[in-house]
This record gives structure tokens, C-alpha cells and sequence, in this order.
């Protein structure tokens, strides 16, 4: 019988060190992609975000905040004066009703974006864009309950357009003055759909239409039974002149 070798203690110990070793080379080199691309963030989205959100002492505020911020401005830039001729020309107390609530409302919603804006350190539009002016030109060319209707017609188109994109902001921002800001401009368009459908010359089926645009021009004001029309109470107040904003507003120096 051939006589077995004899166990040597060393060899048993190289060999499974050996083992070991490569089963413990094959883990980390199936691990260090995972290391390395844990958390990172793709170079190119990087610089989108960079680019389109900026970092403020009230949060981070993007491209939507700012956009947001300016079309707050430029809705009282025309809303308010329409609600001032409403208020000349309506020919009906709901009519003028809905013109004092303009009037009201974006006073205080025109103070509250400016006052944002300076802390923030935004410039603001000071004259409303082409569509509002040619909205304002109809509305000042309008007469008699073609005035009431074209009135009633237009700003309600405004206020839904509008509605919609405050709650996509209240919903998303990050920004604390924009939220508040938000806040303040959903209860007062809120207020304004519904004293402008109460002078019963809303007609909700062109009104859907003319929401469902990309783009609408001045429309065709709706042929409405004036007799629907449901006065409401005016809140009490007066006529303010629109102060103009800062060209260039300061940053805000206090925390908030």
C-alpha cells in the first residue's frame, strides 16, 4: 500500500487563504460601480437645476416661482382698471359689484407680490403684456350691456386661466413667500369667478372653449339673458390708484 502524504498545515492554510482572497477581490469588484454611482446625479440634469432654481433664505424658488410672481403683477396691472370701468360703466348693481371686488382685491394682491418681489429681489412688469392691453382697448371701446357682457366674458376667461397655475404652485412650491403668495391670490381670484358669475352673463360653454386654447384672442362676447344676473353684496372700500414697482428692488437683508 502506497503510504499517504504526509498533512502539511502550511499548504492547507495558503490554499484557502488563496480562496479568500479572490472570492473577497470578486465582491469589491462587484460592489465599487455601486459605490461610485450611489447618489450621483446626472451631469446634464445638474446643470438644468442649477439653472432654473435659485436658493433664498424663504427656500429654493424656481423658474415656475418666478413666472408665477410676474403673472400675479400683471393680472392687477389690467384687472384693477377693468374693475374701475366696471365700476364707470356696468349697467347693472352686479356688474359694478364685480368691478369694486377687482378693485379691492388686487390692491391688496398687487401690494403683497411687490412686497415679495423686493425680498426676493424680482423686477416686475409695470404695464400689462399685449393680450391685456387689447382686452382693456375692447372693454374701453364697449358700451351699455355690450360692456357688461364683454366685461363679465373676459376677465372670468382671465381668472380660470389663472386659477389653475395658482394651484399648481400651492402644490409644488418650495418657497415659503411664493406659498403665502399663493395662498393670498387662490382665495382672491376665488372671490372674483364667482362675483363675475353672478352678474349672469357667463356663458360656461364658450367659456371651456376658450379655456381648452393655447392661445385665445379678444372673444366674442356670449349673448346672455341679463335677467340670470344675482347681485351680491359689495365689500366696502374705495378706488386706489396702481403704484408702479421697482425696476430693480433691493434684496431682502432679514431672515424670515
Amino acid at each position: 500500500m502506497r503510504p499517504r502524504p504526509p498533512i502539511n498545515g502550511r499548504g492547507i492554510f495558503s490554499g484557502t487563504g488563496l480562496v479568500i482572497t479572490a472570492l473577497a477581490a470578486t465582491v469589491v469588484a462587484l460592489l465599487v460601480p455601486l459605490w461610485s454611482y450611489a447618489g450621483r446625479q446626472d451631469p446634464a440634469s445638474a446643470n438644468v437645476l442649477s439653472a432654473q432654481t435659485v436658493t433664498t433664505p424663504y427656500g429654493p424658488l424656481s423658474a415656475q416661482d418666478r413666472d408665477f410672481v410676474t403673472k400675479v403683477r400683471l393680472a392687477g396691472l389690467w384687472e384693477l382698471p377693468a374693475g374701475e370701468l366696471a365700476q364707470r360703466k356696468g349697467t347693472t348693481p352686479a356688474v359694478r359689484t364685480a368691478g369694486q371686488h377687482l378693485v379691492d382685491g388686487h390692491t391688496s394682491l398687487d401690494a403683497h407680490v411687490r412686497t415679495v418681489a423686493t425680498q426676493l429681489g424680482l423686477a416686475l412688469p409695470n404695464e400689462p403684456n399685449e393680450q391685456q392691453k387689447q382686452w382693456l382697448a375692447a372693454l374701453n371701446a364697449a358700451d351699455g350691456q355690450d360692456f357688461d357682457r364683454r366685461f363679465a366674458g373676459l376677465l372670468r376667461l382671465a381668472h380660470g386661466r389663472v386659477f389653475s397655475l395658482v394651484a399648481q404652485v400651492r402644490a409644488g412650491t418650495q418657497n415659503s413667500l411664493v406659498r403665502d403668495l399663493a395662498d393670498d391670490a387662490n382665495a382672491t381670484v376665488l372671490d372674483h369667478i364667482k362675483v363675475l358669475e353672478a352678474t349672469g352673463y357667463v356663458d360656461f360653454a364658450v367659456l371651456a372653449e376658450d379655456l381648452a386654447a393655447s392661445a385665445t384672442p379678444v372673444p366674442t362676447p356670449p349673448q346672455v339673458d341679463p335677467s340670470a344676473a344675482v347681485p351680491v353684496t359689495p365689500s366696502p372700500g374705495e378706488t386706489y390708484s396702481l403704484p408702479p414697482a421697482a425696476a430693480s428692488p433691493p434684496p431682502a437683508t432679514s431672515s424670515p
